[in-house]
């Protein structure tokens, strides 16, 4: 519970949390940075890290001029796009028995609409999803359990890591700092985390209107 306290003040007040970090640690920051994002992206026991959120507080900090933008972009990219390959060659590994509900740590749930959303867009949800919570952490690992081969899945890996990293980082960038922006940043990270899960309750509403029009038609 201390846990998840933890990591609720941690999102709602990431302005003032990073400035800790960035104060207390320096240059070592980006190592912090880049293994958030790595963990959020490399292993599904951890989507519940803040991704989108924190790439837009760092873009903040970098206009301020704490952080370097362009070492903040390649870092990052480069934590997004590894994390993807390691969670690609996990559920590789694993496989199919992933689907079984042996695997204790693996959510089901997660698991079934990853796979809705990858069998609906194919090989480009390994781009759609770096936008999407969630999903963004189970995609790559669907994709390496399915029959996807590596190269095609590392060209979505790459477009999708600078496509999600740049988005954010430099929204907070040019945006952070307006004074709405800096008066109001609980609430634009709240804006922030309530937009990126409007796609997959969409999905759901959608699937469910769908199976519900199925099942008349059947009858």
């Amino acid at each position: 519970m201390e846990v998840i306290n933890f990591l609720i003040d941690f999102i709602l007040h990431m302005d003032v949390h990073l400035n800790e970090i960035i104060s207390n640690y320096g240059v070592w920051t980006y190592g912090i940075l880049f293994f958030v994002i790595f963990m959020e992206t490399g292993f599904v026991v951890t989507p519940f890290l803040p991704g989108d959120s924190l790439l837009f507080a760092a873009g903040t900090f970098a206009a301020l001029g704490s952080l370097n933008p362009l070492y903040l972009f390649l870092l990052l990219t480069a934590a997004a796009i590894l994390g993807d390959t390691v969670n690609y060659s996990i559920g590789h590994y694993i496989g199919p028995k992933a689907f079984s509900g042996e695997i204790k740590f693996l959510k089901q749930e997660h698991l079934d609409k990853t796979q809705a959303f990858y069998e609906k867009h194919g090989g480009k949800t390994i781009i759609l999803a770096r936008f999407i919570p969630i999903i963004r952490t189970f995609a790559p690992f669907v994709a390496g359990i399915g029959t996807m081969k590596y190269r095609k899945f590392i060209a979505y890996n790459i477009v999708g890591g600078i496509a999600w990293v740049a988005t954010f980082t430099f929204l907070g960038y040019f945006f952070g700092n307006i004074e709405f922006v800096k008066k109001n940043f609980e609430l634009v990270i709240f804006a922030i985390i309530f937009i990126s899960f409007i796609p997959p309750v969409l999905e759901v509403i959608k699937a469910r209107k769908e199976s519900k029009q199925a099942a008349k038609e059947e009858a």
